[in-house]
């Protein structure tokens, strides 16, 4: 099965953009199932049929869904979080404090991913398309599972085994419940699924990501943003759409001084993104909405391209061997060399941009180097290490 994840900035269309895709699609015959994962869900709206927590047929060969992160949450982690609220509530009532405390940053968007894994390895579809929510949120859809192990693990310090030995004597002395068998059992369950879901997302083979933006500096500049960002975790973004472009006999007039910001936009996000497939829609003279519309509109979008296929890769790691030592090279366009941070700790390193953070494990021949330098040109951040023997 083959999976396609559409975002972008909030108000460029992905929605209409992803929904004309998975009707392309459709159309020629292959069976697609297009999923919403944004709490502020419009699927239903685009194809004018109410969609919701399970797969629902829209046409031949094409299925949607709106996941509800509410029924996921209690399906996924109702033990985990009943004894959240047992500790909660030991020196107090409970009330609606309590449920609004129970409600983790995040873990809507992780379970949302989940069950996207879950639609996968049940393999009913040809290919899986996404809708989700705008690209803040999306960055923090991607980059939870990584979080989420480390969050869990200063939560739930004490070990299964352990519990079962101390529990009795630490309920005792400190009136304090220990984790019961069950939550630890969907814990471990938990942690096997973000595992599963953190290999399938990088699996280049089967996974993309698509930017929807529009021909506007500030919705440009957010797009280029996403891009570094999806590149430092290591996700393949495969194509650019640019939505809502004005039509030229629409520009004169009240609109002409557009002609020459729109002309400029364009022209960036060709130079910007050299190598990746980029794809116009013109604004439409109708709302785009129904399946028969958004078909037509997806063969308009994707002409002689099959929107399915793995449309660009790219190499975003590499470690290069040098005369003296090696270079890791780590290709994230569109940073300010002034926003890099860059530290190691044993086969660690750290990389943050601006609000954004990376932990990497090293590959096995830089470990135990030493960085000597670094450099960012090129749109490649360039980190080199000494050998071994100068350590």
């Amino acid at each position: 099965m083959r999976v396609i994840l559409y975002t972008g900035k909030g108000g460029v269309g992905k929605t209409s953009i992803a929904a004309c895709t998975a009707a392309h699609i459709a159309a020629r015959g292959k069976s697609v199932l297009i999923v919403s994962t944004d709490e502020a869900h419009s699927l239903s709206d685009s194809f004018d049929i109410k969609l919701g927590n399970s797969p629902k047929e829209i046409a031949e060969n094409l299925y949607g869904m709106e996941i509800d992160t509410v029924i996921e949450n209690e399906m996924a982690w109702g033990n985990i979080k009943a004894y959240f609220k047992q500790l909660l509530t030991l020196k107090a009532k409970d009330g609606i404090e309590t449920e609004e405390l129970l409600v983790f940053p995040g873990v809507g968007e992780l379970l949302s991913l989940i069950k996207i894994k879950e639609i996968y390895d049940e393999g009913l579809y040809d290919v899986l398309i996404v809708d989700c929510a705008p690209t803040g949120e999306t960055m923090s859809l991607l980059k939870f599972p990584d979080v989420f192990r480390g969050w869990m693990e200063k939560l739930f310090p004490i070990k299964r085994k352990a519990a079962k030995l101390a529990g009795p004597i630490v309920e005792s002395t400190t009136k304090i419940p220990m984790p019961k068998d069950e939550v630890f059992a969907e814990m471990e369950k938990l942690y096997a699924k973000i595992d599963e879901l953190h290999e399938l997302m990088m699996d280049k083979k089967v996974v993309s990501i698509r930017i929807v933006t529009t021909p506007e500096k500030i919705v440009i500049k957010e797009a280029k943003r996403s891009f570094s960002y999806l590149h430092l975790y290591d996700y393949n973004v495969d194509a650019i759409i640019i939505n809502k472009i004005f039509p030229k006999d629409s520009m004169e007039g009240y609109f002409n001084a557009w002609t020459k910001l729109q002309e400029q936009s364009l022209k960036d996000i060709k130079e910007s993104f050299k190598g990746l497939p980029v794809f116009k829609v013109e604004l439409m003279d109708k709302e785009l909405r129904c399946y028969s519309m958004l078909e037509q509109v997806g063969s308009q979008i994707y002409k002689e391209h099959l929107p399915e296929d793995i449309l660009f890769q790219d190499k975003i790691f590499e470690v290069q061997k040098l005369q003296e030592g090696y270079s890791l090279n780590i290709h994230i366009p569109f940073v300010d060399k002034k926003e890099l941070k860059l530290s190691q700790q044993g086969d660690e390193l750290t990389l943050t941009i601006k609000n954004e953070k990376r932990c990497f494990t090293l590959p096995q021949k830089l470990r135990n180097h030493e960085i000597s330098t670094a450099k960012y040109e090129d749109n490649q951040l360039k980190i080199y290490y000494l050998p071994q023997n100068q350590d």
